[in-house]
């Protein structure tokens, strides 16, 4: 089958690879409807993660079954499915808890690659939830995005506790921040705050639920938002990016008492001593998707969410290497890649 391989920082290429295959009775194969590429996946093709060799590419997924192992007992053949980027059980007292991304059986989806046209699933009983049929073209790339960013934006604006009566801030304008937006905005807060200096981001920040927009960074930016609420900052903070710069924003931008929920992929160190000065709670990690899946899945069946409207660029699998440099150079906030 072809997948993208990324061989070095800068450098990836679409290129045969071995078919997937049962190797576990749990597993699941799937053929892939959509696929695309994750903000997470620019630290590697930037140089910031290290890679080990040539890497097959890819975390996020929505497609069709094609095959089961023998102990798959509620995912079948012909159903679409979409599932998170860490395989789960959904069993163990981690899951049960909700906190499926750090199951005791977790199995990283990005070691199987799913920028490709196949892939197989581990622990498909308790990774993947398949919708009623298959859906209308125009809802998969929603569909897809439920696979992580829209899952990760909401888990990142529940840790961070957004609710009615509630500011709620979002730092990052990706597409994990916007989805933050819309999280906040379907979660009853009463005033959003968008951190974004790009006229596109913020367009759709504002369709989404935005009520203001901070263009401003750093001590700048913290400044804005305590303008904004009366010098006390904000009751709810989203960290969508992952540097320690946007992580202090964040922290600083939180009222004593308020919550950070932070979902960027973390990079670099945090002192100590503001963390403690900060009076803040802070929650987050890797988002547990596979709580959120349900829900987010029935709003987006019912169109009260429209998620898919991240992907501003939409190319063939072939053509990842350009989705990558557009994702990098911020031509896109995020590519779709059809297989």
């Amino acid at each position: 089958m072809r997948g993208a391989v990324m061989h070095a920082p800068g450098d990836v290429r679409v290129e045969e690879r071995g078919e997937p295959r049962i190797v576990e009775p749990t597993d699941a194969i799937l053929r892939m409807s959509a696929t695309c590429i994750c903000g997470s996946d620019l630290w590697p093709y930037r140089g910031v993660d290290a890679l080990d060799g040539p890497t097959p590419m890819g975390h996020e997924y929505a497609g069709i079954v094609e095959e089961v192992g023998s102990e798959v007992t509620t995912i079948k053949p012909g159903q679409f499915v979409i599932g998170s980027f860490f395989a789960s059980d959904n069993t163990c007292e981690i899951c049960r808890a909700g906190y499926q991304s750090s199951c005791v059986h977790r199995v990283g989806i990005g070691t199987e690659g799913s920028q490709a046209e196949r892939l197989r699933v581990p622990l498909a009983d308790g990774t993947l939830v398949a919708t009623p049929g298959v859906p209308a073209d125009d809802l998969v790339p929603s569909l897809l995005a439920a696979s992580d960013v829209l899952g990760t934006g909401w888990f990142g604006a529940v840790a961070a506790e957004a609710g009615p009566g509630k500011t709620v801030a979002v730092v990052g304008d990706g597409a994990v921040g916007l989805h933050g937006v819309l999280a906040a905005k379907q979660l009853g807060a009463e005033r959003i705050i968008a951190m974004s200096r790009h006229a596109s981001r913020q367009q759709l920040a504002r369709e989404y639920g935005a009520t203001d927009i901070v263009e401003e960074r750093g001590d700048d930016g913290v400044a804005a938002i305590k303008e904004l609420t009366n010098g006390l900052g904000a009751h709810s903070v989203i960290e969508a990016v992952g540097t320690q710069e946007s992580m202090m924003q964040a922290i600083r931008a939180t009222r004593p008492g308020g919550h950070v929920g932070y979902v960027g992929v973390t990079h670099g160190d945090l002192p100590g001593d503001q963390l403690f000065e900060s009076a803040t709670h802070l929650h987050g990690g890797p988002a547990p998707v596979r709580r959120f899946l349900p829900e987010l899945l029935g709003l987006i069946a019912d169109r009260t969410v429209d998620p898919g409207r991240v992907f501003d660029l939409t190319l063939p699998l072939e053509q990842a290497a350009e989705g990558y440099a557009a994702m990098d150079e911020r031509r896109a906030i995020k590519a779709l890649l059809t297989p």
